[in-house]
């Protein structure tokens, strides 16, 4: 079988490519090695699929149903290993090999869910109490002597790239100013010290057999819990947006995921305002317009 990947895939990773990189080139000849050692047969290529991996939906060889997961060592796919492995199927999918091996880095073994079902299904209500309840589960003390990336730290170098670019950005200066701020303010809290997801959304839910719903492609953060859910309040930005009452309904959102998960609410304002803005500020930056304006006017609504 050819392992082309998605359109979806090729784009997003050629927005954030460094020079050089050969990743995708190799990426079918490293699909084809390893089916072959762990002897897989293969159902399809997983379409549209993710924006940072290939997802290939795979029988093992006893027929049991699984997902084989490529990514890039730019997507940390040993965080992600180290974390599934922590969280032994708890709120997450199940990781059906410890460790790829030496000639499989970058490569995971899944349990099969459901891949087309995701929360964004369920009406809006259902669908956040149904993540609410998912990251009541992931979030957890992470494991002693971790070499996860802190929340200080991955925002800082967000931070340093978003002001990098205000220069060649002048509309969306005042917004930036605003999110590093409330970066500055909410680092100086106290310290969170819990396993989060890392890009926690509806989207990152899917339907399981083993549980009904199943975090999948973390990108794990330690820190405070306001950072995890911050990106969960602006889902289905596109709809707030078309919506009359959008601010409204925002301000809605973050009241009641804060009081369900006992997060402080301008905590996650804070969050969700500098993680709305490094989100608009990049998608900007790579030539998705359409994304940047969605989400820079979300953002607005928070400063």
């Amino acid at each position: 079988m050819a392992f082309e990947p998605p359109p979806r895939l090729v784009r997003a990773l050629g927005e954030t490519a460094p020079a050089g990189d050969d990743w995708l080139a190799r990426l079918p000849g490293a699909a084809e090695q390893a089916v072959a050692r762990r002897g897989l047969s293969v159902e399809r290529v997983q379409v549209p699929g993710g924006r940072s991996s290939l997802v290939v939906l795979v029988r093992q060889p006893d027929g049991t149903p699984a997902v084989l997961k490529l990514a890039p060592p730019r997507a940390r796919p040993e965080s992600e290993r180290a974390a599934l492995r922590h969280w032994a199927g708890l709120g997450a999918v199940q990781l059906l090999e410890a460790d790829g091996g030496d000639a499989d880095v970058g490569v995971l073994l899944l349990e099969r869910l459901h891949p087309d079902v995701s929360l964004r299904s369920l009406p809006e209500a259902k669908a956040l109490l149904e993540a609410a309840g998912t990251l009541r589960r992931l979030w957890v003390e992470p494991p002693a002597g971790h070499v996860f990336e802190t929340v200080a730290e991955r925002t800082g170098r967000q931070a340093l790239a978003m002001r990098a670019g205000t220069g060649s950005d002048p509309e969306a200066a005042p917004l930036v100013a605003a999110a590093l701020a409330a970066r500055e303010e909410l680092l100086g809290g106290p310290p969170g010290q819990r396993l989060l997801h890392g890009t926690f959304r509806q989207s990152k839910v899917l339907a399981g057999e083993r549980m009904p719903w199943l975090a999948v492609g973390p990108d794990p953060v330690v820190g405070e819990c306001a950072f995890d859910l911050a990106r969960l309040v602006r889902d289905r930005v596109e709809d707030l947006i078309a919506a009359p009452s959008g601010p409204a309904i925002t301000r809605r959102r973050i009241k009641r995921l804060a009081e369900s998960l006992e997060v402080d609410q301008e905590r996650l304002r804070g969050w969700t305002l500098f993680r709305a803005v490094e989100s608009g500020v990049r998608a900007r930056r790579v030539g998705r317009g359409k994304d940047a304006e969605l989400l820079l006017e979300f953002a607005s609504w928070l400063n």
